[in-house]
């Protein structure tokens, strides 16, 4: 993006003009010829139907109306100048850009944003979102946070979040429907689901249940709550609609504030989880939320 002020034509012509109070002076800072800048005015003066400056030996001086004129159009100017220099410093600061799904972004990343911005003020994060990630997602972002098993990231990433889940609810609702001392009783409870349109390659409550060789009885059902996003499954739960499934390293901050409370046992699947996957060529800007990224999850670990 050019150096140089934006072009305004007539207005800036006629503000340096009153600024300098000379013809040649003017035409000489903006590139312009004297004749040039003479024509402009002339023009101005004529369309406005005043005279804006006074033609005297040596350079001009402006009138009454020259003056209430120069009022409003060296604020334009000034505040045209400032909007083109803050664009030029947005453009030229380091962006880098993480891309991740809806349950990461909203629930582990978001609360702990300040955290980046406090150690890198000069790098702009943007995060994109998304449910879908396309074969070449690793060139549609600086650094993914991705959900997968080993085999399908083990090789070019690092276990970020182990997947460790665990069933939750509110205070209130295991008060009024508990206690659920083991999944069993905890099967006849009111579930909050999240929908996926193929076989879930997370534990959901059907893989959770068959770990426990526990069967779910067809009416247990009735009432249970279905979302096909994972932050609105926790704010279900957290408005005390059911009980959920908990991702460890998501729901932490929510358990330790006490608003969400564990009603079941957990579950580990230590070869899958979220996975780290750096871009194909790495750089500072990438380098940094990386190294921010691992050292935070040890250390909310």
């Amino acid at each position: 993006m050019p150096d140089h002020p934006p072009e305004l034509g007539w207005m800036r012509i006629f503000v340096e003009v009153a600024r300098l109070g000379s013809f040649s002076s003017a035409a000489a800072l903006l590139g312009l010829t004297q004749p040039a800048v003479s024509y402009q005015i002339r023009r101005l003066e004529e369309q406005f139907g005043v005279s804006l400056l006074r033609r005297q030996y040596r350079g001009v001086t402006l009138t009454a109306q020259g003056e209430r004129l120069l009022e409003v159009a060296a604020k334009a100017v000034s505040d045209i100048d400032a909007l083109a220099r803050s664009f030029r410093a947005e453009g030229q600061r380091p962006v880098v850009r993480l891309r991740t799904d809806y349950a990461f972004s909203s629930l582990w990343l978001i609360p702990r944003m300040d955290g980046f911005r406090l150690l890198h003020p000069e790098t702009d994060i943007q995060i994109v979102a998304t449910q879908r990630f396309s074969a070449g997602f690793r060139d549609e972002a600086d650094v993914a946070v991705v959900f997968g098993t080993r085999a399908e990231f083990g090789a070019i990433g690092t276990l970020l979040l182990p997947e460790k889940v665990m069933p939750v609810c509110t205070q209130g609702f295991l008060d009024r429907h508990g206690p659920f001392d083991d999944p069993g009783q905890l099967a006849r409870a009111v579930l909050i689901h999240l929908d996926t349109p193929m076989p879930s390659p997370w534990f959901d409550w059907r893989s959770y249940f068959s770990e426990f060789s526990v069967l779910r009885d067809i009416n247990a059902g009735r009432g249970d709550i279905s979302f096909n996003t994972y932050s609105l499954v926790i704010q279900a739960a957290l408005s005390g609609q059911g009980v959920a499934i908990g991702w460890m390293g998501l729901v932490d901050t929510l358990l330790s504030a006490g608003m969400l409370v564990e009603a079941g046992p957990p579950l580990n699947a230590s070869d899958r989880g979220y996975w780290l996957v750096p871009p194909r060529s790495a750089g500072a800007r990438s380098e940094s939320l990386v190294a921010w990224l691992v050292g935070d999850v040890g250390e909310s670990g």
